[in-house]
């Protein structure tokens, strides 16, 4: 049902707020609460007081951070260092700190950017007030708010409608049924729902936490970490770890104490040092380091993040779904030619409405008849007159738009506001705003000698039968990357089951959509980059075809009606796939597109900013929308780009591969220290020999061949696109490589144990020399490919590495000594052999992985 609309002469005198919504200040309708009333429920507590957060708060940030489950172990170890000394010897301790409070400190620039950023989309609902039409906070509406709504406002709170004009409300989020549901003044509506049609106005009822919607809003719309592959993976080799950590710690303590009985601060040290290195503690830590980064840089790019697996879900992307309107063109339309539709009618009859003058219509009305024609009979500048009765007609329909669309604010940029003055006293009687589902927009108007017709303005493959002739110059138009529109009238009321049943065409409505400037080079990155982007819009196929086309989109000139997609799962998919760009495509079926290419193995980016595209982004493995969209395609988006730049995407989809593809690199860093650790541990437990390392040459070792590496590898540039099977790839090099270095280091320590028993300190040396430059080769083919930076990190580790074996003080701090040139010699030779082991290695596993 449509209600009537007030005569556009008829709107109040008084001034209203900036941005007032077209339902503000009718006649008869209530001017909302007062500043008192409103106070009043402010103090009553009567206030939507839910509190949305972009983030975790500063409290959960430190507690995420500080109370983890290895820095408990890594915790305890370092307060028994602290009892048994020396005081070098808990240094992993202090990198413990370092590294917890480098994670909050990312973290929390991470959350100022967001809560910044978030504060700029925020939704800003409007109510009415005193009066007049004003935008408050979401937090600011009170109990009996009177909230207005408009197409794509999204419904903050539970309320009563009391006001509707064609008022249609998608309830999909909620409820999960796809259709939307008409309101009338007296129904309910629930937060969560979104308007996809219409205007109205509501009274709230249910505010704050009573708010159906409202904890699962809070949820939506937080900066969480939820399950991802990534982060599945890592906590599962972490369980592991766990479980394994416990045996090996507690026989490597019994040996220990066995070995050094006479000594059991060493036993101690040494057993500490077994342990520690097997904690994994920066994995974890650095996984969210890069993702606070990723969101920090993104942000800065006015590309609001609002849950972290949304940067690896950019990496995993192959397919890019894609809305032509707003996305590869700009949002303004102009028109640019009006033409004229030969009927093959009397040229006295210029406006035919089917039947006789004096028929009624069938609620009983009048319709117009050609006499009832504005400029009445025909006469020698026939089609003129009609040209402009066309004019005045689109004039009156713009005016009539609550919220009018692009094209829409075309024709009213083109032929007036609909102002009684502009069109010779036409009047309004009832108006239907554009619905995507139906395609058309329509007005019945009262005309100037008292007659009744409805005009539809829309797609005209929906308005016209198959076969017309019209559609041939449709198709020509579209052809050329235009927008056509079809106006017609009809005898057959607005509010009749089918308002479009005998309408007789009038006018084509040409319109021309701007391309954007960054478009082109955007679809271009994307196709270097093996990113499939598809193209699926509303509009007509062969139009949505020719703008793709004009972009250079491969695929393009076969554009396909999304109307003649076959029903049959398998076909539909197989369509999917091979198809580039599609048109008229329905909301119901965009959402079908992307479940047909996630079928098919796809990882599939959804961009979208109008509230057709909501049931899509959902769906999509990564949403992404617009900052100037709707306020429900923001709520189920990842990733809103706030500056409406479509040429933010590739630098969006090139952090996700850089912090995904960095991860992934420096994470066989730290599980191949966690495998030779635990192999070393097992080896010293099974001969009864003292554990090679004290802690302070573990933090040497973990500190110059992994955590200062990683530190910059996971800050690198990172084109690749991530793939499935993150555990299998991190452990085909981690396993083998921690084998080796451990098997190696404990060679060399063997030989050198043989020569002088009773020297440990030299016995150490050469271990920890030999695990040096196993670990720093491990370094050297995570690091591939390799450029200039990349050398001279390896270079500064390794030169680092020599001051402290050879610069006295370090040296004794950190215990180091090298004895003779033969023990040290042999070390370097087995970390040769190692290495060459780890090549060989390497190159299989690459081998067997490409295949």
């Amino acid at each position: 049902m449509t209600q009537p609309a007030q005569p556009a002469g008829d709107q109040p005198t008084e001034e209203k707020s900036e941005g007032a919504h077209p339902l503000g200040l009718l006649p008869g309708r209530r001017g909302g609460l007062t500043s008192a009333e409103v106070a009043e429920r402010v103090a009553r507590g009567e206030v939507n007081d839910v509190p949305v957060r972009s983030s975790r708060s500063t409290r959960e940030i430190v507690r995420a951070n500080v109370f983890t489950r290895f820095n408990a172990i890594i915790g305890v170890m370092f307060g028994i260092i602290l009892v048994v000394g020396p005081l070098q010897d808990g240094l992993f301790g202090l990198v413990i700190v370092a590294n917890t409070a480098i994670g909050i400190i990312q973290e929390l620039r991470a959350k100022k950017t967001l809560d910044s950023l978030a504060l700029i989309g925020e939704a800003k609902p409007q109510v009415r007030r005193d009066g007049t039409v004003q935008q408050v906070a979401v937090g600011g509406i009170v109990l009996d708010d009177t909230v207005l709504l408009g197409i794509g406002d999204k419904v903050i709170v539970d309320g009563e409608v009391t006001e509707a004009d064609g008022l249609e409300i998608d309830e999909s989020l909620l409820t999960g049924e796809p259709d939307p549901v008409l309101k009338q003044p007296g129904d309910q509506v629930m937060s969560g729902s979104f308007v996809v049609a219409g205007a109205g106005a509501f009274t709230a009822t249910k505010v704050g936490r009573e708010a159906y919607a409202a904890q699962l809003a809070e949820e939506a719309s937080r900066f969480t970490l939820v399950k991802s592959e990534l982060r599945s993976g890592i906590d599962s080799i972490l369980r592991f770890i766990t479980w394994l950590l416990v045996p090996t710690a507690i026989g490597l303590i019994i040996s220990q104490l066995a070995v050094e009985g006479r000594d059991w601060r060493e036993a101690v040290r040494r057993m500490i040092a077994g342990i520690v290195p097997m904690v994994p503690e920066g994995l974890v830590l650095l996984t969210s380091v890069a993702f606070a980064i990723g969101v920090v840089r993104l942000g800065r790019k006015q590309c609001l993040v609002q849950e972290l697996p949304a940067i690896e879900g950019l990496a995993r992307v192959d397919t890019v779904c894609l809305d032509k309107t707003g996305t590869l063109t700009e949002g303004g339309m102009d028109v640019v030619d009006l033409r004229l539709i030969d009927t093959g009618e009397d040229p006295d009859h210029p406006l035919p409405d089917g039947p006789a003058p004096d028929a009624p219509a069938p609620d009983g009305r009048r319709p117009a008849g050609p006499g009832d024609s504005p400029r009445g009979r025909g006469g020698p500048d026939d089609r003129g007159t009609v040209k402009e009765t066309v004019k005045q007609a689109l004039g009156m329909m713009a005016g009539a738009d609550a919220r009018p669309n692009p094209s829409m604010r075309a024709v009213i940029d083109a032929y007036g506001d609909g102002s009684g003055e502009r069109t010779g006293g036409w009047r309004v009687i009832e108006a239907m705003p554009f619905s995507s589902a139906r395609k058309w927009s329509g007005v019945q108007l009262l005309e100037p000698q008292g007659g009744e017709a409805t005009w539809l303005l829309g797609a005209p493959d929906v308005l016209l039968p198959a076969g017309h002739p019209a559609l041939a110059e449709v198709d020509e138009l579209g052809a050329q990357g235009l927008r056509v529109l079809l106006l017609g009238r009809t005898a057959v009321p607005l509010d009749a089951p089918d308002p479009a049943a005998g309408l007789r065409p009038l006018a084509l409505v040409v319109l021309q959509q701007r391309l954007r400037d960054d478009a082109a080079d955007t679809l271009r990155y994307f196709e270097s980059q093996r990113v499939q982007a598809k193209v699926i819009s509303g509009d007509a196929a062969v139009s949505v075809g020719a703008v793709a086309a004009h972009l250079g989109l491969p695929g393009a000139d076969h554009p396909l009606d999304a109307r003649t997609l076959p029903a049959d799962p398998q076909a539909f998919a197989d369509t999917a796939e091979r198809t580039t760009v599609f048109g008229r495509v329905t909301p119901q079926q965009k959402r079908e597109l992307v479940g047909a290419l996630q079928s098919r193995g796809h990882t599939v980016a959804m961009t979208g900013d109008g509230v057709n595209d909501v049931l899509a982004l959902k769906d999509a493995d990564i949403g992404v929308a617009m900052g100037t969209g709707s306020d429900a395609t923001k709520a189920v988006a990842q990733i809103v780009l706030l500056n409406d730049s479509f040429a933010t995407m590739p630098s969006v989809v090139a952090e996700g591969r850089r912090v995904i593809g960095n991860i992934e690199r420096v994470a066989g860093l730290f599980l191949v220290k966690t495998v030779y650790s635990v192999l070393l541990a097992l080896l010293v437990i099974f001969t009864h020999s003292p554990y090679p390392f004290l802690p302070r040459h573990s933090t040497v070792l973990s500190t110059l061949t992994i955590g200062v590496p990683a530190f910059f590898l996971a800050l690198a540039p990172n084109n690749e696109r991530a793939r499935t099977g993150f555990v299998r790839r991190v452990l085909r090099l981690a396993i083998p490589g921690g084998v080796i270095a451990g098997t190696a280091t404990f060679t060399a320590y063997a030989l050198a144990r043989a020569d002088h028993a009773t020297d440990l300190e030299s016995d150490t040396s050469v271990a920890t020399l030999t695990l040096f430059l196993v670990a720093i080769w491990v370094l050297a083919i995570v690091a591939r490919p390799y450029n200039w930076w990349r050398l001279l990190l390896i270079g500064t580790m390794c030169g680092a590495f020599t001051l402290v074996l050879t610069v006295p003080w370090l040296s004794d701090f950190f215990q180091l000594s090298l004895s003779g040139t033969r023990d040290p010699w042999i070390g370097v030779g087995i970390a040769l052999v190692a290495g060459i082991l780890l090549e060989v290695t390497w190159r299989i596993m690459r081998r067997t992985a490409d295949d």
